[in-house]
């Protein structure tokens, strides 16, 4: 593979399935369709000679039916501070080019999306904590969500589960799971409430995901 490149995000997921999303299991979605924003911090990474440390990026995608069903909407929203060598290399790893075909989530999403909106570049404030399974996300005018713990009904302290994946993932080998609030204006307009929310690396390079 010509281009050479490394992609690592503390990452925030939230979508429209219940806290047990079927998608981690080899079930079918909560409601019959998905709906999800995902907000990352690359603490490592470049594209060839083109670094990406420090930077911000947004995924949304929505599926009518199942996600193996296809026929997806996607948009990407990129850092505004990233130079035009960051946004066009950060634009290609996260539309799922330059790695081998569905060697990590986002070629599989990209693959399965027939309708691509325009790549947005804007501030994207981001306050995640994978460790105590919290975030916090602005990107104005599009996206705000907030993620939590779950928090157990029985003592008021919160509930810690988490889900390992030591083979078989192309996402990530280990995530905390929590709950998570968000609504998305614009081309991709939904919103969901307490929901699944996972907190994870995401840890690629041009041939996949590293373990």
């Amino acid at each position: 593979m010509a281009d050479q490149w490394l992609f690592k995000s503390e990452t925030y997921d939230n979508c429209n399935c219940s806290v047990s999303c079927g998608c981690q299991f080899n079930e079918p979605t909560t409601h019959g369709n998905c709906q999800f924003a995902y907000v990352g911090t690359v603490v490592a990474g470049h594209f060839n000679g083109t670094p990406l440390a420090g930077l911000n990026w947004s995924l949304l995608c929505i599926f009518p039916g199942e996600i193996e069903e296809g026929n997806g909407k996607r948009q990407i929203i990129i850092d505004e501070r990233a130079d035009e060598a960051q946004r066009i290399a950060l634009e290609t790893i996260i539309s799922g080019k330059a790695c081998r075909p569905l060697s990590n989530h986002f070629s599989v999403f990209g693959s399965l999306c027939t309708e691509f909106f325009e790549t947005l570049f804007l501030p994207i404030n981001l306050d995640v904590n994978l460790q105590l399974r919290t975030a916090n996300v602005d990107i104005p005018g599009v996206v705000k969500s907030v993620g939590r713990p779950i928090i157990n009904k029985f003592n008021g302290e919160p509930f810690h589960i988490a889900l390992a994946r030591p083979s078989g993932s192309f996402e990530f080998t280990y995530g905390e799971i929590g709950r998570g609030t968000t609504s998305v204006g614009g081309d991709m307009e939904m919103a969901f409430k307490d929901s699944w929310a996972l907190f994870c690396v995401h840890h690629y390079n041009q041939d996949g995901l590293i373990r």
